[in-house]
């Protein structure tokens, strides 16, 4: 729906909703009815004894290639996929993706529907106010995607001043429209997925789509994309991904001691090289 920048810079305010999007991977479900449970209620006297008597974590994920997305087989696969199960192991669960709203996704993490948010998610101060979140993993930036055909005509944020824009809905890249002087004026779009965004362009429905580097680098340019691209030189934001967890879970902690592990032992690197976001992990900096 159209947005009013004055309204949303307010609603993203009030509902701190910013991002922002192998082998067995464990079951994965739909969104579910979450409902909350009052604000920012503390977590359980152990996060972490919680899930293991649960015996599964339950991972709030969207469809975002390469983080989370089905493969040939239908099968949920990805760089974060293949993480999370990675230290579930090490944590001695089993991961259960759950697909939520990624708009909702306090909500989710809050009503228990899910333990975490592991999903390219963005750190940003005011997530870090209302969540735990992991130590940062992955480097990303926001890009603007145009059709390739408009590549003289989109050169800036000052060339979209009059477009039409798109953007995942509670996500940096919206966070970046409303903040630049340009793209705020701009005739804004929200939309479900980043992939929505995309389908956008490409059907002309939408001018330009603003999203993160991580998936815009994988999808744009190739098979259906390919008469999409990025406008070069053109970095909206530079931020980092965490994983988000129940205010003061001791599941961050272990999570943490997970994470770099898997980081020192080349576990880490592997599944960056094989997702082709080696340059972008941050212990590779």
């Amino acid at each position: 729906m159209k947005r009013n920048w004055t309204a949303l810079a307010l609603a993203l305010g009030l509902t701190l909703t910013l991002t922002a999007c192998g082998g067995n991977p464990g079951a994965a479900e739909t969104p579910g009815s979450a409902a909350p449970t009052g604000s920012q209620t503390p977590a359980a006297e152990s996060d972490l004894d919680y899930v293991k008597g649960n015996g599964v974590l339950k991972i709030g994920y969207t469809l975002f290639e390469p983080m989370n997305y089905l493969g040939e087989d239908g099968e949920l696969t990805g760089f974060e996929t293949e993480f999370a199960t990675a230290v579930c192991a090490k944590l001695g669960v089993e991961p259960k993706f759950v697909e939520i709203n990624w708009d909702a996704k306090l909500l989710e993490l809050e009503s228990k529907n899910i333990d975490c948010i592991w999903n390219g998610m963005t750190i940003t101060p005011e997530l870090q106010e209302a969540i735990s979140i992991s130590d940062p993993y992955i480097k990303n930036y926001q890009v603007v995607v145009i059709r390739a055909a408009d590549a003289d005509k989109y050169t800036s944020t000052e060339s979209l001043a009059g477009a039409n824009l798109d953007a995942e809905a509670g996500s940096a890249g919206e966070a970046a429209v409303a903040a630049d002087e340009f793209l705020s004026q701009a005739s804004y779009t929200s939309v479900v997925k980043q992939t929505d965004a995309l389908l956008e362009v490409k059907s002309g429905a939408a001018d330009a789509a603003v999203m993160d580097f991580v998936l815009a680098n994988t999808l744009v340019g190739t098979g259906d994309y390919s008469d999409l691209m990025v406008i070069p030189d053109l970095e909206l934001s530079v931020e980092e991904y965490g994983i988000g967890f129940r205010q003061g879970s001791d599941l961050t902690a272990a999570v943490n001691q997970a994470m770099q592990e898997l980081i020192d032992d080349g576990t880490l690197n592997e599944l960056a090289v094989k997702y082709e976001l080696a340059d972008l992990l941050l212990a590779n900096q």
